[in-house]
This record gives C-alpha cells, sequence and structure tokens, in this order.
C-alpha cells in the first residue's frame, strides 16, 4: 500500500501518521566500533527521511536503538545529499553519563580553556573585592 520496492511512498511520508517510531524501521546501521580507551560506542546509521532529521529526534532514535539513555548519545553529523531522502547519521553512543561528561572536557579547545580560566580569575577578583568593600565601610 504505501511501501513501493522497499521505500516509502510520498504518500505515507506527506500522511499525519507519520511519526518517530516508524523512522526507525528505515534506519540501517553501517557501522558499530567498540572504543574501550574512550569508553564508547561509534556508530553510522543510514536513515530515509522526507525532510531533514535534527539532532535530538536522532538522538532519540539511536537510543531505542542502542537501549541507552539519551544523555548519553552525543549525535556529531548528518550529512545528506541534494535531491536524495537518505543521511548518513554519525553518534558516539557511551557506556555512562560520567564517561559522556570526561570526554567532553577533555575535547575542549586551547582557546575555550584559556576563556573558563579568565572568567574564573575575573569572578575570584569580584568576590575579593566585595569582601574587601565590607571591611572598608566597618573600618569608617
Amino acid at each position: 500500500m504505501f511501501v513501493e520496492e522497499g521505500r516509502l511512498s510520498k504518500n505515507f511520508l506527506s500522511h499525519k501518521l507519520y511519526k518517530l517510531t516508524y523512522l526507525s524501521q528505515i534506519m540501517e546501521q553501517l557501522k558499530n566500533i567498540k572504543n574501550s580507551l574512550m569508553k564508547r560506542h561509534e556508530v553510522s546509521y543510514i536513515v530515509d527521511a522526507e525532510k531533514n532529521p535534527n539532532f535530538p529526534e536522532m538522538a532519540k532514535l539511536i537510543s531505542s536503538e542502542m537501549k541507552k539513555p539519551e544523555e548519553n548519545i552525543n549525535v556529531y553529523a548528518i550529512q545528506g545529499k541534494f535531491g536524495r531522502n537518505t543521511f548518513l547519521v554519525k553518534a558516539y553512543v557511551y557506556d555512562s553519563k560520567k564517561d559522556y561528561d570526561e570526554i567532553k572536557v577533555l575535547c575542549k579547545t586551547k582557546k575555550m580553556r584559556k576563556t573558563e580560566k579568565e572568567e574564573a580569575k575575573k569572578a575570584a577578583e569580584e568576590a575579593k573585592k566585595a569582601k574587601e568593600a565590607p571591611a572598608e565601610a566597618k573600618a569608617e
């Protein structure tokens, strides 16, 4: 009815019943590599969709496919080609939230770390000035 040669017809994709649950049936896993050093799985999927899938939507689908919580998934690329309804989705699926947070800190660039240090220094100076201001007011 809606399926033609293993693909969805345009009538079904524009139909109101098109939901994420059906989209999971037309996801095809290309690779699933276990990276034990980083404590994650590096996965790639090919997804058939009428419009571009977004990152939170893909995280939800991958979490249901891999049976891991959404907060452990980092979707870092969704690539499509002009005129095609297939998209390559790449993601990292971490074993735990703790592992995800540790890797996120390691992946910061030198510039990001430098700005964080500068912000911490400014906050420390403001706190020091705030402590000195009440002490001067009491002395007067």
